[in-house]
């Protein structure tokens, strides 16, 4: 299902997107029914590309693609990408599938391994035998709780390769350095984009699935305190989607990526305390602040050096933190309406 806030967002992304690139291209999109990769899929099909949808539907939602379903160029697999097996040929794979959220990647963790790793092998063997370009999303996890802040993409990390998110973690570094390797001994052509807290419409709020501004937003919306782990003080910058889909369609149409690593995300740095304020300022609501221990391994700083996107690319976010949250927070209230 797309709404007018969703579709609004993908025309102001394909009116900045001035290249043909996609253009009667073929496209695979792994991930694609989930936040990001459906905001992917819409866009890319407004650009003219023939989109192949793969999700298992672990962490996507049908909901996020059932309107594609009826378009000639589309076509949704509804398969795991660590078995996925296809005799089409494309010209471009963006490689998304994977569990992100904290506490609900914990609870699978060979399964968020293998996504990462065994679907990483597939999709670069897709590329290889297609001659094929290929875009990883990888994260800003791969830089664990970092001394230098912000966080040049030449970081090498301060991570604990044996903690609680370790699978997560592990698994986005075994992938960038797969598709390194592919890189360095096929010439295949490989995009890294590590990708910042984004948020936006269709970001989950619900149980294991939340993020922090999904969680609050549902949260104060519902009159509830808002959950915040440890004092608050912890920092993070979040970028509006349409910002990021930018980005990732600009590092994908642009030759000078090939072989880089490129941070995609927000400079702004905010502390999790403050983010709740600005939620609940924008709710328009006071329902109160809830504190709960920190998690295992939480970075306490998290915030782009995103200078190099800037050069390479010449792209920074546009979209402010209050007005991603005004559309955001619009969108939660206009779903929880249609679902009473």
């Amino acid at each position: 299902m797309i709404d007018e806030i969703v579709l609004e967002d993908t025309k102001r992304i394909t009116n900045d997107f001035k290249h043909h690139t996609f253009r009667n291209k073929s496209v695979l999109i792994t991930g694609g029914a989930g936040f990001i990769g459906s905001y992917l899929c819409d866009t890319l099909m407004q650009l003219g590309a023939n989109v192949a949808c793969l999700d298992n539907f672990s962490t996507g939602l049908i909901e996020n693609v059932d309107h594609l379903l009826p378009k000639k160029n589309f076509r949704l697999v509804k398969e795991d990408v660590s078995n996925f097996e296809d005799g089409e040929r494309f010209d471009f794979v963006f490689h998304f599938a994977s569990r992100a959220s904290p506490e609900e990647y914990q609870l699978h963790p060979v399964e968020t391994l293998l996504a990462n790793s065994r679907g990483s092998h597939r999709m670069l063997e897709l590329a290889r035998k297609n001659d094929s370009a290929i875009l990883f999303a990888s994260s800003s996890e791969v830089y664990g709780d970092p001394e230098v802040v912000p966080t040049p993409e030449g970081y090498l990390g301060n991570v604990n390769h044996l903690g609680a998110r370790s699978c997560y973690v592990e698994g986005k570094k075994f992938s960038e350095a797969l598709f390194m390797a592919y890189h360095r001994k096929y010439g295949l052509d490989v995009r890294i984009v590590r990708i910042f807290n984004t948020y936006g419409p269709r970001l989950r709020g619900d149980s294991i699935y939340a993020r922090v501004l999904s969680r609050f937003i549902l949260q104060a919306l519902g009159g509830e305190n808002l959950t915040v782990y440890g004092d608050g003080s912890q920092t993070r910058s979040f970028c509006y989607v349409t910002d990021l889909i930018h980005g990732i369609l600009l590092a994908s149409g642009n030759a000078k990526v090939n072989g880089e690593v490129v941070n995609l995300g927000s400079p702004f740095e905010v502390s999790i305390l403050d983010s709740a304020g600005k939620v609940m300022k924008a709710v328009g609501c006071e329902p109160g602040i809830s504190f709960s221990p920190l998690p295992e391994d939480d970075p306490q700083r998290r915030c782009p050096d995103i200078r190099k996107a800037k050069e390479i690319l010449a792209w920074e976010p546009k979209v402010s933190l209050e007005k991603g949250l005004e559309r955001t927070i619009l969108w939660f209230r206009k779903r929880m309406k249609r679902a009473l």
